[in-house]
């Protein structure tokens, strides 16, 4: 695991729940362009569309060392003042250049090094060891002009790095908290694995600070992706294929904003113990009472005794399901709970959220199921062509079927955090008509690939079509800007 990784705020408790892709990601990102993006996807009418370069670490440190350049040049400060006054300005030079002028604050004037009005020759007294040296061996941070010797900075600053500090590091002086350039801090720290740690932990921090750069998050990749904005949309890195949110740099999940999916996944966290009883894989059948085990990712469910056809979620007949899945997937509010008691209150919460949470748990089990039944179809797949029945490019539209179904049942996925915490208005009531379209026609495209060797190819190319239309309709239509 990189550094950056290792120092950045995760949800850590919720890692296994959040990164729900398990073993269909690679079919489930399909295939990438040279920016590491997944090309089928990538045009502008694609409300998921969105430009971002991966960089390396030296093509972020040149786009720093520009930035550094201007401001140096422009406001005749020292390199390691510039760094420093980009960093704490979020790299805006616009904002920093605007200072000068007097549009924007006030730019702090560059200090000059503080020096002993003394003759070198002259000693004085260290205010950390104590030590009477000569003048020449104090260094006085600019600034503040506090002075301290040479050693005790040196000492200062490896503590302080050792520890994971950098560009926060401060002055020692007591109540003090003028920071620490870089021209002072490799002045005075000889140990060369400090002083590479030291530039190391800068790095980190001024790519985190940057509103336009995001470390990749995978392990052990070195990969920052650049974006002109900070949005919650999805990047693939060309490094190590990992998918995430720019704007927050954990897993993808459109259409729920940020914020919305971190108290979702608190809240999955918190309450995991209550919501323990639904987390079952069977159930009995709604005909016969015979106990069945899904182990497929499609909804619709034959009962291998009476051949039954019902919807896992909401055990209703399958065959006038279409008309009621509206239904089935959205919540039914109580209009009269106001005015019942804080227990009814509590037991109707509790109700909306495993409603909720079980759509969300069963989607999240149907991708790796499916995932099987991904493998299950690569063995016919071999098979078939192995025994002189077509090559695999002529079965290249089932691996395509199952990238789109879980694309689009990974949507779906999301969808449920976001109807969560949606206020009941006219808005609500379209989003969960669409979603409970999107789930309709994802379910009809899981049956076919499931059946794959008796479904026509036209029939279940034309599903595909349906099933990304309304994905792509429902993105369009409430995925944040």
């Amino acid at each position: 695991m990189s550094d950056h990784e290792s120092d950045e705020d995760s949800w850590d408790s919720n890692e296994e729940d959040f990164e729900s892709d398990g073993g269909f990601a690679d079919y489930y990102r399909g295939d990438y362009d040279e920016e590491g993006r997944a090309s089928q996807f990538n045009n502008n009418d694609d409300p998921e569309y969105f430009a971002y370069e991966c960089l390396t670490v030296a093509n972020v440190e040149k786009i720093f060392n520009e930035s550094i350049e201007t401001v140096r040049s422009s406001l005749g400060l020292s390199h390691a003042r510039a760094k420093q006054l980009l960093h704490s300005n979020k790299w805006n030079i616009a904002d920093i250049l605007g200072a000068r002028s007097g549009r924007v604050g006030t730019v702090p004037s560059p200090t000059p090094t503080s020096s002993s009005s003394s003759s070198s020759l002259d000693s004085k007294s260290c205010q950390v060891c104590a030590s009477d040296l000569p003048a020449s061996q104090f260094t006085a941070l600019k600034g503040c002009g506090h002075s301290f010797c040479g050693e005790c900075w040196g000492f200062h600053c490896e503590t302080q790095i050792k520890t994971g500090v950098s560009t926060t590091l401060s002055c020692m002086q007591t109540g003090c908290h003028n920071l620490v350039d870089e021209d002072l801090v490799l002045a005075h720290v000889t140990n060369p694995v400090v002083r590479e740690r030291y530039i190391h932990l800068s790095f980190i921090d001024y790519v985190r600070c940057h509103p336009n750069l995001r470390f990749c998050p995978g392990p052990n990749c070195d990969i920052v992706v650049k974006a002109e904005d900070s949005v919650a949309k999805e990047v693939i890195c060309i490094s190590c294929k990992s998918k995430f949110c720019f704007k927050c740099a954990n897993s993808y999940h459109a259409p729920t904003d940020c914020e919305t999916i971190r108290r979702w996944l608190t809240k999955c966290a918190d309450d995991s113990e209550t919501a323990n009883y639904i987390s079952a894989h069977t159930k009995d059948c709604p005909k016969c009472n015979i106990c069945i085990e899904k182990n497929g990712g499609c909804n619709h469910m034959q009962c291998f005794n009476c051949k039954h056809d019902f919807c896992w979620m909401c055990l209703g007949n399958w065959r006038t399901h279409g008309s009621e899945y509206y239904e089935c997937s959205r919540y039914k509010e109580n209009p009269n709970i106001v005015n019942e008691s804080v227990h009814a209150q509590a037991r109707e919460a509790l109700k909306k959220y495993l409603h909720y949470f079980e759509r969300w748990e069963n989607h999240s089990r149907s991708l790796k199921l499916e995932a099987v039944t991904l493998e299950k179809i690569k063995n016919r797949i071999t098979e078939k062509v192995m025994g002189g029945s077509g090559t695999w490019i002529d079965w290249q539209y089932l691996f395509d079927a199952a990238r789109l179904l879980a694309r689009c049942r990974y949507t779906l996925q999301y969808t449920y955090p976001y109807a969560y915490y949606m206020e009941t208005c006219p808005r609500k009531q379209l989003f969960e008509y669409q979603q409970a379209q999107l789930e309709a026609e994802i379910e009809n495209l899981s049956w076919k690939i499931e059946h794959a060797e008796t479904t026509d190819r036209g029939d279940l190319e034309n599903q595909m079509d349906i099933a990304e239309k309304r994905r792509t309709s429902l993105l369009r239509d409430f995925l944040l800007k």
